[in-house]
C-alpha cells in the first residue's frame, strides 16, 4: 500500500468519525490525541489531517481519487464502516455517508454486506444488556478470584483479536469490553444499560470512536494488516505493541470496574481516570508474560467466529 493510500484511508476514517456532528468535546479531544500519537508513523502529519477534516478542507471525492488499488478501497470502506459503528449502530447521516463512500469508491454489493455484519456487532451489546436487565441481580459479594480470571481471559481474547488481519475483529473489541463491564456490575448487584457503560468508559478515558481509531491505526500504520482479507500475522515486535494495548485497556477496564462497583459507585470521575491510567500501566507490564497465550488464542480465531464471540460473551 502506498503512503498516499495510507494517508487517504486515515483521512476517510476521520471523515467518518465526524460525519454525524454529534461527537462530545471529550471524544473530539481523544480523536485529536490519537491523531497526534500516530503522527510519527510513515511520515504522516495526522494532526494536520485532523484539522483538514474539521475545517472541511478535504472531500470524499478527493480522498477516493487517491485510492488506486481495489484492496486499498475495500480497506478504506471497512475502516469507515467500523468508525461509524464504534459508538453504536449507524445514524441516518452515517448511513448516507457510507452509501456515498461505496459509490465514490466503486464498490459492489459485498461492501454493503460488510456494513450489515458491522451493524450486527454494534447492535449486540445493546440487545444483550437489555435482555439481561430482566435477570435478578447477582449477589453483592461475588467470587473475586473468579472475576479476576474472567478479566484476564477477556484481556487475552481482545489482545488476540487485535492480531487478526480482519477489520471486524478489531471492531469486536469494544462490544466485548462493554459486556465485561456489564458482567462485573451485575456481579455486584447493578443492572446496567449500554448508556451507563458507555458513560463509564468515557469517564475513565476510553472513547468508543477514538479507541477504534487507535486500534485500527496501530494495525494500519504498524503494518499488521498484511494482505487485506486474510493476511498472515507478521512482525513479533509489532504484534506485541498492538495486542498489548488492547490487552492492557481491557485489563484496566475490568479491574477499575471491579473497584468501582465493589465500592458502591462512589469514586469520582478523576479518581476513575487516575485509577484507569495506573492499571493500564500494570496491564502493559503483564502483557509480555501473557503474549504466548494471546498468540495461541489468535491461532484459534478467524473472522467467521467474531460475531458468535460477541453474541456469546
Amino acid at each position: 500500500m502506498t503512503p498516499s493510500e495510507t494517508k487517504s484511508i486515515v483521512t476517510l476514517s476521520l471523515l467518518a468519525a465526524f460525519v454525524d456532528g454529534e461527537k462530545h468535546e471529550r471524544e473530539r479531544a481523544e480523536i485529536k490525541r490519537i491523531a497526534e500519537g500516530l503522527s510519527q508513523a510513515d511520515g504522516l502529519n495526522l494532526p494536520t489531517l485532523y484539522q483538514d477534516v474539521l475545517m472541511k478542507r478535504v472531500s470524499l471525492v478527493s480522498v477516493a481519487g487517491e485510492l488506486e488499488s481495489p484492496e486499498a478501497r475495500q480497506l478504506a470502506y471497512e475502516m469507515a464502516v467500523c468508525v461509524c459503528d464504534a459508538d453504536g449502530t449507524q445514524s441516518e447521516a452515517e448511513r448516507m455517508f457510507l452509501a456515498d463512500v461505496r459509490t465514490s469508491l466503486g464498490l459492489d454489493a459485498s461492501a454493503a454486506a460488510f456494513s450489515q455484519q458491522a451493524e450486527e456487532i454494534a447492535a449486540v451489546p445493546v440487545a444483550a444488556t437489555a435482555a439481561a436487565a430482566s435477570v435478578p441481580a447477582a449477589p453483592k459479594s461475588p467470587d473475586t478470584a473468579e472475576l479476576d480470571k474472567s478479566i484476564l481471559n477477556a484481556s487475552i481474547l481482545n489482545g488476540a483479536l487485535e492480531l487478526l488481519p480482519e477489520t471486524l475483529s478489531t471492531m469486536a473489541i469494544i462490544p466485548l469490553q462493554m459486556k465485561l463491564v456489564y458482567r462485573i456490575g451485575q456481579a455486584y448487584g447493578y443492572q446496567l444499560d449500554s448508556g451507563h457503560i458507555k458513560d463509564f468508559l468515557a469517564t475513565v478515558g476510553v472513547g468508543l470512536t477514538s479507541q477504534y481509531l487507535e486500534q485500527a491505526g496501530r494495525k494500519l500504520l504498524g503494518g499488521l494488516l498484511g494482505k487485506v482479507g486474510g493476511g498472515l500475522l507478521r512482525g513479533l515486535g509489532n504484534q506485541a505493541v498492538s495486542s498489548g494495548m488492547s490487552f492492557a485497556s481491557t485489563y484496566a477496564l475490568g479491574h477499575v470496574a471491579k473497584r468501582y462497583y465493589a465500592g458502591g459507585r462512589t469514586l469520582s470521575a478523576q479518581m476513575l481516570k487516575d485509577a484507569f491510567s495506573g492499571v493500564v500501566k500494570e496491564g502493559q507490564s503483564l502483557q509480555t508474560q501473557y503474549l504466548p497465550a494471546i498468540q495461541e488464542k489468535a491461532r484459534t480465531l478467524d473472522a467467521g467466529k467474531v460475531l458468535s464471540l460477541v453474541r456469546g460473551a
